[in-house]
This record gives structure tokens, sequence and C-alpha cells, in this order.
């Protein structure tokens, strides 16, 4: 299906099918190359990076309904993308606001984004590595980001698609070493070139006052102290120079064990409760080794755990929750419902929609994040206890409740500067294996695991539920995904703090070698312009409102639920799981057996979990307090805008909620107008905040998949066997009810 009638005419090996359409004909390769050249787009190479081959006549498909079509051009590999560059669209230049990347372009490719590639032989599908006796005729990539793009080679000179197939396959799948990555040649090249602030405000964790403030911050700093007993890497090198543990305990206990086995500061509650994390001891067999731990665990436990003053509750995260393997698989499954190559696949996929997704287990894996962050929340909130969090490495899983229960608790995390610092201080500080989790190098596909990618997703379930606790929005967490596999930013590109400065040459004896100097991710006009900024920004955030103590009380919640969007759901029954009393019976019996495992998981809450988490959503959510998700079946959504934005056939053209954010930015630029108005009149003119996102006027260019698929053809309404659908009912209700993510109402 993927390989069938890429191109057509004499020069083909097997007929074209009735339903091909080719822009250019065999015959006319030779009269045309010189005027497509002419249009093409030119190639822009970052300052370091180096092309490395290239092959002209190339067509880049753009499968829909059975028709192939595509634009003509050259492809191009360099060691930093692979790069289409074809001809020039002028409706990509209009002045309308678009969302575009300045250093990756629609049609590029950076190396480390490469998931799979395929050929395609005698239209059969392959995938591709190593040396090839035989070269493709199409050749397909999958992308970490879920771009499917496909290339026909048809018409190319053999010996250029020889030098394209093999140069991509060696760069994007050979093992590498960490010097040779790209970040290295862009640093060293770019380091006259002059940047904007990198911190940007953001809190970096890498000086002891950063520690030392964020605990002033936390009202931590009684029963905690900021500790510089590793600077320099003297004690671990999986440790970040400057970290923050119990005060009582002596600094010669962190050297005992090179920083294992040690509790570490997380964050402190405002009744005076801390979350910390921990890392195992090594694996012992000798008897009198492991009675020498036992005694030092024991001693470390005293300081951390004495009633009824400090009263500690341990989560071993090891052995307790979701493995990484079991993450890895379900990522795996997940993923695959949405590399979809034509149309075809779309809406043959699309009945089978519901089983395929809870087959994959990856909403289950959220809700069980979501739900084990509620946990935490409950003993540091309501029953004012020390929570301690173990893990072998206190790396992967300790980072990812650690901050989701920051998230939850601590209304600085939900503003983009201190979202910012908190991925600094958990992940990067927090020593999380980027390089070998999301397999920069190449060398173990076992150690790939999305973990952070886990967690933008459970936070994205936090701002689709409770929109204006947020200032930024579900696009900055988006391209916040993204730039994992933009190798011109250290932020996440290193396994430790230690990794980074020793490979920047900070820790390099040489005091003459000058340290090179990266950018972070958090500088953002290096990715976009001002105007594209304004899309990470929450128009809808709801500020702490600046009110005395007398009317604080009684004006905050009522002001409040007046921006809210949408209003907060009031309790959910656990006895009837996500089903509300209006529901059709008809979804029921659809939909029931589909979800069941999700329904019946609502069931194994705890009586004090279910009696924090159902006290909570009964009340009016203050968006400056604590912030619980609901996690009763497909409360949990699928992160459309992520998984589906390269999806044309998902789209709601005109509709979604951007439909919904347009209208409320008109209104909200009226009220700005008129506070202008009134501020020249009474105060004279003031400078005011930056104004709302700006989107296009016209309706018909915005979808629901906005910005990513701002002019992205809709396709054509599949051709399926629907009689069993239509004897449903009212589909357009079940869709907007239960899944909004498929249109079900077209069928």
């Amino acid at each position: 299906m993927l390989g069938k009638g890429v191109v057509g005419g004499g020069g083909g090996t097997k007929a074209p099918k009735p339903s091909f359409v080719s822009y250019v004909r065999p015959e006319e390769i030779d009269t045309n190359e010189k005027e497509v050249t002419e249009k093409e787009v030119a190639l822009h190479l970052l300052p370091g990076e180096q092309l490395l081959c290239e092959a002209s006549t190339v067509l880049k498909c753009v499968q829909e309904d059975s028709c192939q079509r595509g634009v003509y051009g050259r492809l191009v590999c360099t060691d930093f993308k692979i790069a289409f560059l074809g001809d020039s669209d002028p409706a990509l230049d209009s002045d309308e606001t678009q969302f575009k990347n300045k250093v990756i372009g629609e049609n590029d490719i950076t190396l480390h984004c490469v998931d799979q590639i395929y050929g395609v032989f005698d239209e059969k599908k392959k995938p591709l590595f190593g040396q090839l006796k035989k070269y493709p005729e199409k050749l397909i990539i999958h992308c970490k980001d879920l771009r499917v793009l496909h290339f026909c080679l048809r018409f190319t000179k053999e010996e250029e698609v020889k030098r394209i197939v093999s140069g991509i396959i060696h760069h994007t799948q050979t093992p590498k070493l960490l010097k040779r990555l790209f970040l290295f040649s862009y640093a060293s090249a770019a380091q006259n070139h002059t940047a904007s602030d990198p911190r940007n405000h953001t809190v970096m964790f890498d000086t002891l006052q950063d520690w030392c403030w964020e605990l002033e911050r936390t009202k931590g700093s009684m029963k905690y102290k900021a500790v510089s007993v590793n600077e320099g890497y003297k004690i671990c090198d999986r440790l970040p120079a400057y970290f923050v543990v119990p005060t009582p305990l002596p600094e010669e206990d962190i050297q005992r064990f090179q920083g294992h086995g040690i509790p570490i500061w997380c964050w402190s509650c405002h009744n005076g409760s801390a979350l910390m994390k921990m890392s195992a001891l090594p694996k012992e067999q000798d008897d009198s080794a492991l009675q020498v731990q036992r005694s030092f665990l024991d001693g470390v436990y005293k300081t951390i755990h004495r009633p009824p003053y400090e009263i500690v509750k341990t989560e071993d995260l090891s052995s307790n929750f979701v493995p990484l393997q079991e993450i890895q698989t379900a990522y795996c499954k997940f993923k695959q419902l949405f590399l979809i190559g034509n149309s075809s696949e779309f809406w043959d996929t699309d009945i089978k929609w519901f089983s395929l997704l809870e087959s994959s287990s990856w909403l289950d894996v959220i809700r069980r994040c979501l739900k084990k962050a509620i946990e935490i929340s409950e003993c540091l909130e309501a029953q004012n206890m020390n929570v301690l969090l173990l893990e072998e490495n206190a790396s992967d899983l300790c980072c990812l409740l650690s901050s989701l229960v920051q998230v939850m608790m601590d209304p600085h995390c939900r503003t983009r500067t201190g979202f910012q610092s908190l991925i600094q201080k958990e992940w990067v500080m927090g020593g999380h294996c980027f390089l070998d989790r999301c397999n920069h190098l190449r060398q173990s596909d076992k150690e790939e695991v999305p973990v952070f990618l886990l967690f933008l997703d459970c936070v994205w379930q936090l701002v689709h539920q409770h929109p204006p606790a947020f200032e930024f929005t579900e696009t900055y967490l988006t391209v916040l995904s993204d730039s994992l596999y933009i190798p011109i930013f250290s932020t996440f590109f290193f396994n430790s703090p230690h990794q980074k400065d020793t490979n920047m040459g900070r820790e390099s004896p040489d005091a003459q070698s000058k340290p090179l100097t990266l950018l972070t991710v958090w500088d953002w006009s290096v990715q976009f312009e001002p105007k594209a900024q304004t899309l990470l920004r929450n128009p809808l955030y709801v500020e702490k409102p600046k009110l005395d103590k007398s009317q604080r009380k009684g004006m905050r919640f009522k002001h409040q639920r007046q921006l809210s969007l949408p209003l907060t759901q009031s309790k959910s029954s656990p006895k009837k799981g996500f089903f509300r009393e209006e529901t059709d019976h008809l979804i029921k019996n659809l939909l029931g057996k589909r979800i069941s495992k999700f329904i019946n998981s609502s069931d194994e809450f705890p009586d004090s979990f279910r009696e924090f988490y159902e006290n909570w959503h009964s009340k009016p959510v203050d968006y400056h307090g604590l912030l619980l998700p609901h996690i009763e079946g497909p409360e949990i959504k699928v992160w459309a805008q992520r998984y589906l934005r390269w999806i044309p056939e998902a789209q709601i053209v005109g509709g979604g909620r951007v439909a919904t954010m347009g209208k409320l930015l008109e209104m909200m630029e009226e009220v700005q107008s008129l506070q202008e108005k009134i501020n020249e009149r009474h105060r004279g003119a003031e400078a005011l905040p930056a104004g709302a996102p700006c989107l296009p006027r016209n309706s018909a260019r915005l979808s629901s998949l906005f910005p990513f698929a701002l002019l992205q053809r809709p396709s054509s309404k599949p051709v399926l066997p629907t009689s069993s659908w239509k004897a449903l009912g009212d589909e357009d209700d079940l869709a907007k009810r239960e899944d909004e993510f498929v249109d079900l109402g077209d069928v």
C-alpha cells in the first residue's frame, strides 16, 4: 500500500494505478530540471554544520486518498539534519501569523529525531540498516516527533541514490561517540556569536546560591541545608556539585557511599513536610558488608524520622511502581497509532481506535503516575508526613514523581520560569540520563525510555483540565518535547552535570583552554520570533489576585470561576466511573467493554486517598493552591496536538478548542483596548502587558491542531463500510463526549 504508484509513466517498472497523479512526467525530467532548481529553497547551514551528501530529482510525496501527489526537489543530509529543498510555496510567504521554527524548517529532520528508516522494494516496505546490496525506489522516514516522510527516488540517478540512502542510514543508525555529536561542532563554531541571556530568569541550580534561594522560597531552610561537599565532583559523578540534605545529616555520611543512601531534598510544603529522594546502596553479597549498610541506613533514617515530630513515609519506586520496561513497551505500541502513512491507513485503523488505544496501556501508565503523585500529595498536605522516594539511581521515576507533585502543589511551578526551573532542578541537575533515555548516541535501544515525555504528557493532562492555572500553553509543552532532539542546546544531551562540565572543558586541568559555552533550551528566541513566542503564553492564565486580607477569602473563587475554561467539573461518582448521569445508555454499551479497565481501576483507591481526592474535587478550584487532576476513565485524554498534528484526517478545520480560544482572544483585545483608553484618560498612557496571541483572522485557515496544522489540507471523507456505525444513533454526540480527536460524525 505504501509503495504503490509513487510515480508513473513509461519509465516505471510497473503499470501506474488509474488514480495516479504526477507533477513530473519521466520524459520531462531533463527539460524541467533547470527550471525546478531555480525555484528550490536555498540550503541554510548553522555555524559548524557541514553538507555530507545530496540527491537531486527527488519527489517528496504527499499521500492522500490513494492519490500520489508531491513536490520535486533535492534531498540533502548534513551532520545536523536531513533536509528537503523543494519548490518554494507562495502560501508560506503570507503575512499571517505562523509558528515557524528558526532552527528547524518544515521539511527538516534533525538526525537525532529519526526513529526508523524504511525502503520500498517492488511495493514491499522493509526496514533499512547497515550496508545495502540493493537500494530502494522509495525512502520512508519515521520521526520521533511522529512525522512520516516519503521520498520517491525512482528518477534519481543511481549513484546519488546510493550516496544519499547510505549517508542517511549511517548518520542516523550507527552508534556514535559523545564528542562526535553536532552539539560540539556548533559550540565551537558559535563561540563568537552573540545570544540573548540563556537563563531567561530560569534558575539553573548550578550555584550554591540558587539552592539557598529555593530553600528560602519554600521555607525549608529551618530543617534543610545546601551543601557544597561535592564541589568539583570529588565525591560522586552522579550528583550535582551542590544539593540540599537534612540539617542533622553529617557531611561525612554523604561521602561514605559516594552519595548513595542519602536523602536528597526536593521540595518543602507550606506545612513543613518535605519531599525527598534517595538512591539505593550498592548490592552486597557479603553478610558483614550488608550489616554495615543496614547500620548506616538506620542512622540516616533516624535523622529524618523522629516521631511524633517528623514522620517519614517511603515509596519504593523500583519495586512498587511502573517499571521502565513497561513504560517503554507501552509507548512503542502507542506511537504506532500515529505513524500514519496515508489516508487509507488512518481510516482502516479508526474503527479499532479504542481497542488499539487500550491495548497500548499508555494512558493507563499516565493515570498511574498521576494517581501516585496524588497519593504523595495527600501524605504531604493532609497527613503532614515527609515522603522519601526510593529508586536504584533516583534519576528516572524519582524525577518524574517529584516534579509532578511540585506542579500539583506549588503554583510557582505552574508559571513558565518556575516550570523551567523545576526541570533544571529535578531533571538536569537531578541526573536524569537524557543521553541514554533519548538514545542520542544510538548505542542501546534497551536504554531508550521516554520518561521525560511521560512527564510532559502528565503535565498536559493538568493543563488540559485546568487551563487557567498554567502560565504556559500546550504548544509550549509540544515544542519542549520537540527540543529533546535539537542538538544545539545542552539541556537534554547529557546524563549528568558532571558529564556536561567534563566534556565542555569546565573541569579541564588546562587553565589556558577556554570552556565551550552552549545555549540552553530556555532561550526561546533562538527557535522562535517574538510574535510566535506569544503562542507559548496562556492568555487565560489567572494571576494571583492582589487583594487585601479582608477581600481575599470572599472574592478569589468568584473571579477565578468566571475566567475558568472549561468550568471545573463536579465530583465524579466512584460507582459510575467516568459516565455522567445524563450519558446515553447506547454509549455505555458501545464503550463500556473497551475501557472497562480504566473504569474498574477507580475502585482500587484506598479510603483515605478517595476521601482526599473527592473532597478536593467537590470544592471550587483555587488555581494558586493544590491542583489535582481527574483520573477516572477517559478523563485521561490523548495529547492531540503532539500526537495527531501531522495527520490531516484528525483535524477539525475551522473548529476545535482553537475556535473557542479565538473568540476569547477577540474579547480580550476589546477589553485591552478599552483599558488603554481608560488609562490614557485617567493616568496618561502607560505601558501595558504584552497583548494576547494573534490568530489569523481567516478562520478557514485554522484547525483544531493549530498552530502546527495551520496550512495542512483536509482530506476527503473515508470510504468505509459504515452500516454498523450508522445504526448507533447520535455519532456526533459520541465523538464530542468521549473522543474529541476522532471525527466520527462525518462517517
